[in-house]
């Protein structure tokens, strides 16, 4: 079972650390979604500041076929951050189970440290800034199946049951709606339901549905508000710009090396690392 290391750098106690990042996402958008090129932006001048080597993994060792963990051998990687849609799959959890250190973003597994975006206060914050201008009918919005969004939507879907909870209703989860991006839901309808604004539950989910309210012949924010998820450079240039929760990228990249490499030294780490959103009102 033995791989060579390419690095073939011998140990030395103030030696630079060459971290592994992988990237996985099922749907193949790949770093083309802007929640992947933030964090990898991000990663990347950390890990400059840091003074860290970055080594991205693959399948793909030259022209031999490996799996994610044989990568990481034979690149000779200290630990590995991951960031990644598919946490099922069996190459993702071979690296999981392995003996690198690894430390995983908006994702928890038992085994490993994680860093969290505060997704729960994150969804209550959009929820109560709607309530607060005025808006008791307040509907969740997802571009993905129920079952996936609570899978990759890093408990957003439990922060709005929870905040409309707070806010007295006893069943919030009809409120919520799931739905493929090509067939949006009938807005319409959701206006005679008395529904006045709409909490999106990602990045690309606000785009889709201002473009299906207007498709639809009303309109932000006279017909409904739209709250959602910041699309970098997109969220502020829509027409009405949208009032969205900001992931903070810096963070959550220092805090992801920071805690990797207590982890490469021996050391025992105090727990996952939660970073807060912010949120810009437009």
């Amino acid at each position: 079972g033995y791989m060579t290391n390419s690095a073939a750098r011998a140990l030395k106690t103030n030696r630079t650390y060459n971290i592994g990042v992988l990237f996985v996402d099922e749907r193949r958008s790949g770093l083309a979604h802007e929640y992947f090129s933030s964090v990898l932006e991000s990663l990347k001048v950390e890990a400059e500041a840091g003074g860290y080597d970055i080594t991205f993994i693959n399948r793909n060792v030259g022209k031999k076929a490996t799996t994610y963990l044989q990568h990481c051998q034979y690149r000779g990687v200290d630990g590995v951050v991951i960031a990644c849609v598919d946490f099922d799959d069996p190459q993702v959890l071979e690296l999981v189970n392995s003996k690198l250190p690894v430390v995983t973003i908006d994702h928890v597994f038992n085994n490993r440290m994680a860093i969290l975006s505060d997704n729960v206060v994150g969804t209550k914050a959009l929820v109560q800034q709607a309530w607060a201008c005025g808006h008791r009918r307040i509907a969740y919005l997802s571009d993905v199946a129920e079952e996936r969004d609570r899978r990759l939507c890093s408990r957003r879907y439990d922060g709005f049951i929870a905040a409309m909870r707070r806010l007295g209703w006893s069943d919030p989860h009809r409120f919520m709606h799931f739905f493929a991006w090509h067939e949006l839901p009938d807005f319409v309808a959701l206006k005679k339901q008395g529904i006045t604004a709409f909490v999106c539950a990602g990045e690309m989910t606000g785009v889709f549905v201002a473009r299906g309210i207007h498709l639809q012949k009303l309109r932000i924010p006279e017909d409904f508000s739209l709250l959602g998820m910041e699309y970098v450079r997109i969220s502020q240039a829509l027409l009405p710009a949208q009032t969205t929760l900001v992931q903070n990228y810096s963070e959550l990249a220092f805090h992801a090396l920071e805690l990797l490499e207590q982890l490469v030294r021996g050391e025992t780490p105090a727990g996952d690392i939660t970073v807060p959103y912010s949120l810009i009102e437009r």
